[in-house]
């Protein structure tokens, strides 16, 4: 017999009751909640949130949020709770479990044991009151409070609809033998009615700040700061920009604030992205110290083609804009049709756009787009260019329409022009994208990020003078040296410079063996390379950093953990002695990503993807000839 017959369900529920908070403190709960959840005690959805969570204080809330749902959402399946977290398995691994089974079993906790009454609400004494107050109340004959709402709530609760604001007895009342209204019960809720569903950041309490958090530290960010591009984080009167933040909270590491810093578990980056959250670029406010030199005539020069064709363009747009501002009902309703039949209503938060002209490809980055001549928005494999250079190059043409000739998704992109997903800015535009200054210009020629880490903040940005990639001084390989960062000299990356020497270094062909038995002091720039080459290629950041760090039960199935950031700092620091080794390393990444993700197609596809790569292009880089069989 289970001794848990012995107790009767209001006890068991008594116990959950007084301990949810010693129960949401356990550390690792992941096996726990994956018992609750195989139990189906746990909804899907919280258990995938949690499950994402890396700050240990959202775990605990979390948890201890799913503990209080429990007892008061399913407290007909107490017995079932407590039998499943009291398995032995479960009981090894936490020794809390244990503890309190014991406290349970030994009589030690008394369930007979009367709690006080739960108070929903404090009565407020009016001797509390300060001096102010007693002297606001007795000019205004009355004290107005509004009950504040918080997210945290019971599913009962949401049926109760926002509170007025209920008029207290003034000063001048004290003396009045009347009784004293009594205080509606307080609403711990978000402010919306049951049914409504809606995203927490357009609730009116978070129209001018978010809470955010980072690490285990807790603070404030006013929207309209990171939109200005200013100090916008703010603890304990202390004002932050976002990477000041995450290194106060010891996040440094990440070197991507947008990833690191989140708003109720959700990274900034992704409320940046889907178009919730407005940040201004603050890669400016930090030191570039490398840039292209070029003589300002040659600026000028280079866009001088096309300023006409540029000018009638815009022209064209404003007149389109005041014609779209006085459309009728039905006008706007034909063009949500439209958008709604080539889809580009849902992409109206995509920050990047896939385009082709002609034969040649590109990306189309939209915070970078101004106008067709304005704003060098389309990234190449080997530059930055406006849509009216993307096409012209491509075509080999001048006076082409850029509207038309550049497609994305087979439509031309004058599609996303007239659903207001790109915006064209006017002649009079005073914004660096518009600017024909030469500093301006030269900013465009270089990507905005680390084409390595994925990130535009953490301090200096060295920037290529052969191709248009950036990176941070320790991410590059091998690392840029301070003495490189000062001079003012074109400076080539390692991408570049591979390109540069790869046809003038193998004349004859290699066997694999015979590419993997040497030494690898001799092909550093080699490996660099094709290192380099995954780490930028790894967009999401998934193969670059410790998986047993974000991962759950990682290091119960993979034994040796492997990652890009620990094969570069085994490469830079000279452990790897051969070629082959280090190319174990690597192939040792996607051995573990296929064997802990044989359930997951999408992880699974990444990881060959990458591993398709890496074999094609380390057959390149070392001219390997594969012997066929005989």
């Amino acid at each position: 017999m289970d001794p848990l017959d012995f107790f009767n369900p209001d006890e068991l529920l008594r116990f959950l009751h007084c301990k949810k908070t010693e129960l949401s403190c356990m550390e690792n709960p992941h096996t726990f909640l994956s018992q609750l959840r195989d139990h189906n005690l746990v909804p899907e959805d919280r258990y995938k949130k949690v499950s994402r969570m890396k700050s240990k204080e959202n775990i605990k809330r979390a948890l201890y949020e799913i503990l209080d749902w429990l007892e008061k959402e399913k407290s007909q399946h107490i017995t079932v709770f407590w039998t499943c977290v009291f398995k032995e398995t479960i009981l090894n691994k936490y020794p809390k479990l244990r503890e309190l089974r014991n406290s349970l079993m030994d009589g030690s906790y008394h369930c007979d044991a009367q709690l006080p009454p739960r108070v929903e609400l404090e009565e407020r004494n009016k001797k509390e009151l300060s001096a102010d107050e007693q002297q606001t109340m007795t000019k205004s004959g009355k004290k107005k409070r509004k009950q504040k709402h918080m997210s945290m709530c019971d599913d009962d609760d949401d049926e109760e609809e926002e509170e007025e604001e209920e008029e207290q007895p003034g000063a001048s009342a004290q003396v009045s033998l009347s009784p004293r209204k009594k205080a509606k019960k307080i609403c711990f809720s978000s402010p919306l009615k049951k049914g409504e569903k809606t995203d927490f950041w357009t609730w009116p309490i978070y129209k001018y700040q978010l809470p955010v958090t980072c690490g285990d530290q807790e603070a404030f960010l006013k929207r309209d700061r990171l939109a200005k591009g200013e100090k916008c984080i703010v603890v304990k009167n202390q004002w932050f920009t976002p990477s000041e933040f995450e290194r106060f909270a010891g996040k440094q590491g990440n070197r991507n604030w947008k990833l690191s810093i989140r708003c109720r578990d959700i990274p900034l980056g992704k409320l940046i992205q889907k178009g919730h959250l407005e940040a201004a670029n603050y890669r400016h406010g930090s030191k570039k110290v490398k840039k292209s030199l070029f003589p300002s005539e040659d600026l000028t020069t280079e866009s001088e083609g096309e300023d006409d064709e540029g000018e009638e363009s815009n022209q064209e747009d404003q007149v389109s804009s005041s014609e779209k501002a006085s459309a009728t009902d039905e006008e706007e309703q034909t063009e949500e049709q439209t958008e709604q039949q080539l889809g580009v209503g849902p992409d109206k938060n995509k920050m990047v756009f896939e385009v082709t002209s002609g034969a040649v490809a590109g990306k189309l980055y939209k915070k970078r787009f101004a106008s067709g001549t304005c704003g060098k928005s389309i990234r190449t494999e080997t530059s930055w260019m406006s849509p009216v250079d993307f096409v012209n190059g491509a075509s080999g043409q001048t006076g082409v329409s850029w509207k038309k000739d550049i497609l994305w998704q087979g439509q031309p992109l004058s599609v996303l022009i007239e659903a207001k997903v790109l915006m064209i800015h006017s002649l009079l535009c005073p914004c660096s994208l518009c600017s024909k200054k030469p500093t301006d210009l030269d900013d465009q020629k270089n990507d905005d990020e680390c084409c390595i880490c994925k990130s535009e903040e953490d301090g200096e940005v060295v920037e290529c003078d052969h191709c248009p990639r950036s990176f941070h001084p320790t991410c590059h390989l091998p690392p840029v040296e301070d003495n490189i960062l000062g001079d003012d000299r074109p400076w080539m990356c390692t991408f570049c410079i591979f390109r540069t020497c790869q046809e003038y270094r193998y004349a004859d062909k290699l066997e694999r063996e015979a590419a993997m038995s040497r030494q690898i002091s001799q092909h550093m720039l080699e490996c660099q390379y094709l290192l380099m080459l995954l780490c930028t290629a790894d967009e999401e950041q998934i193969f670059t950093n410790d998986p047993s760090l974000h991962v759950e039960n990682y290091s119960t199935f993979i034994i040796t953990p492997m990652w890009l950031g620990k094969v570069a700092e085994e490469l830079s620091k000279k452990q790897y002695l051969t070629v082959g080794k280090f190319v174990s390393d690597v192939q040792l990444i996607f051995t573990n990503c296929e064997k802990y993700n044989q359930n997951n197609a999408e992880f699974l596809a990444m990881g060959d993807r990458l591993k398709k790569l890496f074999d094609g292009e380390f057959e390149k880089a070392f001219n390997i000839h594969e012997e066929t069989a005989g």
